[in-house]
């Protein structure tokens, strides 16, 4: 797991990097060569203005948005501004998706800036997609005592906390607006862009695996099981449960997150943490993670750094406590099931391909690889085991959305080849950004 690749510091020579420093003072001295220069050649003056908007927008993020994103440590001090390998790998995934959709766009009819002037709509739109859809679903994990602090929680998704459905959500209404303002064929243009979107998930998964999210449930370990180390999401989600210290724990309905749940001890594991402490079957339990004395905090280390919490649980009265240097390095094995989708996610770009030049009918590719995504993604929430069941049931909110996804895609090619078959034009159509 890679989860920060590096930090681009704080400061330098004593004058920090974000907020008032270096990189607005940087801003601040380009707009004004770009002025002085712009204002010696008349033909460049109408293009000022539009250069001076997009200045003021980068010092409106440099200024105010990177200090509040910036990773503080445990005292609640700047340390930098944290490059995640989850970003990384978003990056990678747009990156190669809009480059794949260039490519293909040139097989449709469609010249290659049409893509480029529609993938900022797509992108913006995904992602926000993505993190309501996320943010809805995991709401109390958003609270917080200000207002700024639950925004920063909100915007901050480079450490993972996007849906892949709530991307294909917001991608699709973006798609939509797009093709209607520029009065493009929406059907082609899904077509193109279906492939591409599994592109985007086999790298998006990558980064799942370096988050450490997504992960799969517990399994024997093997040459196909997967342990992350202190600090990913696996090992505190493993801590708060109590599968890391041994226990096996009813906790009815209460929310994995929640501090102050309580759960009754089905079984404890031999030879682990809590039967070596005495902890016998039957007792009620609270588990909570403690962050170490302010003697013993590490202020090298970033705040939302969690591999220096120590546990503490109470059985019946009793408090039990352990330090992290007393606890494993490593969670315990769980299914890799982010490995799994990012090399479906590959495989159904591929096969949408392949099968893309005998698909006559515009619109149907897209059916065929949102049914294909349901199939798929219905299975993988059987091997996953970081969302809960929904409305009273076992199935989860992303087992939900599947099955209304298959309908729906079902009904669409139905539709699809219930009409007459339209000879598609060949004519190139293009969009202006």
């Amino acid at each position: 797991m890679y989860r920060t690749l590096f930090f681009i510091p704080h400061e330098f020579a004593g004058i920090p990097l974000f907020g008032f420093g270096w990189l607005l003072g940087a801003i601040v001295l380009y707009a004004i060569a770009i002025t002085i220069f712009s204002s010696r050649d008349p033909n460049r003056r109408s293009e000022l203005f539009s250069t001076l908007g997009m200045c003021a927008i980068a010092a409106v993020v440099v200024a105010v948005v990177f200090p509040n994103v910036e990773i503080r440590n445990q005292a609640g001090e700047p340390m930098g501004m944290a490059i995640r390998g989850y970003g990384v790998m978003m990056l990678l995934g747009v990156s190669a998706a809009v480059g794949l959709a260039i490519v293909r766009a040139r097989k449709y009819g469609l010249g290659s800036e049409t893509i480029m002037a529609a993938a900022p709509w797509l992108f913006v739109l995904g992602i926000l997609g993505a993190r309501a859809f996320y943010v809805i679903e995991y709401r109390d994990r958003f609270e917080h005592e200000s207002m700024l602090q639950m925004l920063r929680s909100i915007v901050d998704f480079t450490r993972g906390g996007i849906v892949v459905y709530g991307s294909l959500i917001g991608g699709f209404v973006g798609l939509v607006l797009f093709c209607r303002r520029h009065s493009l064929p929406f059907f082609r243009m899904a077509d193109i862009i279906i492939p591409c979107v599994f592109i985007g998930l086999f790298f998006g998964r990558m980064g799942c695996v370096m988050n450490g999210c997504c992960y799969g449930g517990r399994c024997e370990p093997s040459a196909y099981s997967m342990q992350f180390p202190k600090g990913s999401p696996v090992y505190e989600d493993q801590a708060r449960s109590g599968d890391l210290l041994g226990l096996v724990v009813d906790w009815g309905d209460s929310d994995k997150s929640d501090s102050a749940r309580l759960g009754k001890i089905v079984e404890v594991v031999p030879a682990s943490l809590a039967a070596e402490a005495g902890v016998q079957p039957g007792g009620e339990v609270r588990i909570q993670l403690e962050r170490p004395a302010p003697e013993d905090t590490d202020l090298t280390l970033p705040i939302d750094d969690t591999s220096g919490l120590g546990i503490a649980m109470f059985v019946d009265g009793k408090t039990y406590r352990w330090k992290a240097d007393q606890l494993p390095q490593r969670a315990n094995s769980v299914a890799p099931a982010q490995l799994y989708s990012s090399v479906l996610g590959l495989a159904m770009a591929v096969m949408l391909m392949v099968i893309s030049p005998w698909i006559r009918r515009e619109g149907a590719l897209m059916g065929i690889g949102f049914a294909g995504y349901a199939v798929v993604r219905f299975g993988l929430e059987s091997i996953r085991s970081d969302e809960p069941g929904q409305f009273g049931t076992g199935l989860t909110i992303s087992q939900w959305v599947s099955i209304f996804v298959f309908v729906g895609s079902i009904g669409l090619l139905i539709y699809l080849y219930r009409r007459p078959l339209k000879t598609a034009d060949p004519a190139t159509v293009t969009a202006s950004p």
